[in-house]
């Protein structure tokens, strides 16, 4: 049997959303332009930026376990749309480091970043199961 994790999201006004899960809320909003107030990233920016965060803990391990110093080290992710339905088709990331970092660890960083979490739930393809229930 699969372990599973909880979260809660609650629905606070307007067009906010939170997600709430080990002591934690993680806010979420829509720009003005979209009825909401602006005061947070989107669901789907929150998404996009998990993956570039989730690529960047790895990168900050494999330097830490080193002892590389990880300052002027940044991630730059381009995420690419399908023109016809709008829809992610690409994701995209350079890892930029500075003049000296060691050249011997450039691949490395390429493989680890290949092993983030969420790139790798992405590409499993998790089975969403969607059903309403009334309060108890």
């Amino acid at each position: 049997m699969a372990d599973t994790t909880e979260l809660v999201i609650t629905l606070p006004g307007k067009k906010r959303v939170d997600a709430a899960f080990g002591g934690i809320v993680v806010k979420t909003d829509q720009p003005v332009a979209n009825g909401g107030d602006g005061d947070g990233p989107t669901p789907f920016q929150l998404f996009l930026s998990s993956l570039g965060t989730c690529a960047g803990i790895y990168v900050a391990g494999f330097c830490q376990k080193r002892d590389v110093p990880t300052d002027g080290i940044r991630i730059v992710q381009r995420n690419a749309f399908d023109a016809a339905t709008g829809v992610l088709s690409s994701v995209d990331f350079e890892i930029v480091v500075p003049k000296d970092f060691p050249e011997k660890y450039y691949e490395a960083l390429v493989r680890v970043v290949d092993q983030c979490a969420v790139k790798r739930a992405i590409q499993a393809q998790p089975k969403f199961s969607v059903k309403t229930v009334p309060t108890t």
